[in-house]
């Protein structure tokens, strides 16, 4: 006859917490994979098919201007030259993860880009700072100075924030993007993908398109297929940094035909 030896009442309850813990989901995996009900509303009623003309005025008005800069023409295409290198400044390994997810996503369906995480500061060339939301303020001082904090938040009043530098042929060598951890996975991830894509170049706010996440009256809170597009046109190599509307005009045609093929099957969309 064998007995069944019962554990000792702390391993027992240790045993019922590791249960407990893997009927609970990974909200940080649920989160970048789109299963957040606030994410996955949009996602059922996104609009998915838009005109030529549609694509090309969102892309005109969000890869040239800025919403907000300190310094230099806004009147070029601005874009990395290269590979793209993240790191996250943080110890919130949960949201970490999150974004190591958003970074991957964006990866997956910019078709010219290559961007990845990094595990080391001095190689990145975006770096992204996980701060609480009381720290913000002072997060954007230590990076622009208290004058130009105190214009930021006048004029824009952000969650989340990110800017680049630029060389003289307007490609971008350094971008820093700033997040809040502790607004919800919403808010996170709607500001991940945001900030992360405008660091890369679009970095023009506009409120006259109505299916752009660089819209300040729309959340998303995942990569639309709308701002694939304009990603794609973005990085396709014959759109390069430092021409001008009438160059790229000259090209867009072109472009933008290869643009549609690629958004469409990375996305499996239908005709």
């Amino acid at each position: 006859m064998s007995a069944l030896h019962s554990p000792a009442p702390g391993l027992r309850i240790a045993l019922l917490v590791l249960a407990a813990l893997t009927l609970v989901p990974d909200t940080a995996t649920m989160a970048a994979a789109g299963e957040l009900p606030a994410i996955s509303s949009r996602q059922r009623t996104e609009k998915k098919s838009f005109t030529d003309g549609e694509i090309v005025d969102g892309f005109l008005k969000t890869a040239f201007g800025a919403e907000y800069h300190l310094a230099g023409r806004v009147d070029r295409i601005r874009k990395f030259d290269g590979p793209v290198r993240v790191f996250a400044e943080s110890d919130r390994t949960d949201r970490k993860a999150q974004l190591a997810k958003v970074v991957a996503d964006i990866g997956k369906r910019v078709q010219h880009l290559d961007i990845a995480m990094i595990d080391t500061n001095e190689a990145a060339n975006v770096r992204v700072k996980l701060v609480r939301d009381r720290d913000l303020f002072r997060t954007i001082s230590s990076f622009y100075g208290a004058e130009k904090a105190r214009e930021i938040r006048t004029s824009l009043d952000p969650q989340c924030l990110s800017g680049f530098r630029k060389n003289d042929n307007f490609e971008i060598e350094h971008s820093d993007v700033i997040l809040t951890v502790d607004n919800g996975d919403f808010v996170f991830l709607d500001c991940a993908y945001e900030e992360l894509l405008q660091s890369l170049g679009p970095i023009n706010d506009t409120a006259s398109v109505p299916w752009t996440m660089f819209n300040d009256n729309v959340s998303m809170g995942y990569f639309d297929v709308y701002d694939q597009h304009i990603l794609n046109l973005l990085y396709d190599p014959r759109i390069k940094a430092g021409m001008t509307v009438a160059e790229v005009k000259a090209v867009l045609p072109a472009v933008l035909t290869d643009v549609r093929a690629w958004v469409k099957q990375v996305n499996d969309l239908k005709e």
